[in-house]
């Protein structure tokens, strides 16, 4: 089962999440916007306690979007994934065996079919569709490309985690706290 049987994939924009991930009951948490210098000791303090953190590559600052950047991230960093909108990053993901999340921005139609020929390309382990509000997009994005989908953006209510879920979603990601905290609830009992 994907992430562990995880439904809900806590995302930290700040230190004050990150630090309740991985003190909290979820075992895969995502880091989102975060400082080159901040990385390892973050990585060695989520190993302490046993955590598997998703790292945004693209949003890493002091980072280059590259493959030299991933290549380091995979060898040095060692994340249990990597999510990017690059396929560089996919491609180096990949070949050093961490997991591969394709994020795509489902804007319109021409960014879906743009997405489609990237998804084929890269072939990643997920594919993170954006917005994540879109259940017939899900779906349709599931079915045709064969790959699990992390469905993540402007979701705000439990109702429409479910429904994200219910149409074939892997996962959900959210930094927000409210909805953290509801899905925390199903993991203690």
């Amino acid at each position: 089962m994907a992430f562990e049987g995880q439904r809900i994939l806590p995302a930290a924009k700040s230190m004050k999440q990150f630090e309740a991930i991985i003190e909290g009951p979820y075992t895969y948490g995502v880091m989102l916007e975060t400082h080159i210098a901040q990385l390892q000791s973050m990585m060695d303090q989520a190993r302490r306690y046993e955590k598997k953190i998703l790292l945004h590559a693209d949003l890493v600052q002091g980072l280059k979007n590259d493959e030299y950047a991933a290549e380091y991230l995979c060898q040095h960093i060692r994340p249990a994934g990597l999510i990017s909108t690059r396929a560089s990053i996919i491609h180096k993901a990949k070949q050093k065996g961490i997991t591969a999340i394709q994020r795509v921005f489902l804007l319109d139609t021409h960014a879906l079919e743009k997405s489609y020929q990237l998804v084929a390309k890269t072939q990643p382990d997920y594919i993170e569709v954006l917005p994540g509000v879109i259940p017939h997009i899900i779906a349709e994005v599931s079915e045709r490309t064969g790959i699990p989908i992390i469905a993540g953006g402007l979701i705000r209510t439990s109702e429409e985690v479910e429904l994200a879920l219910g149409v074939g979603a892997a996962a959900v990601t959210t930094s927000n706290d409210d909805l953290i905290k509801v899905f925390k609830k199903s993991l203690t009992i």
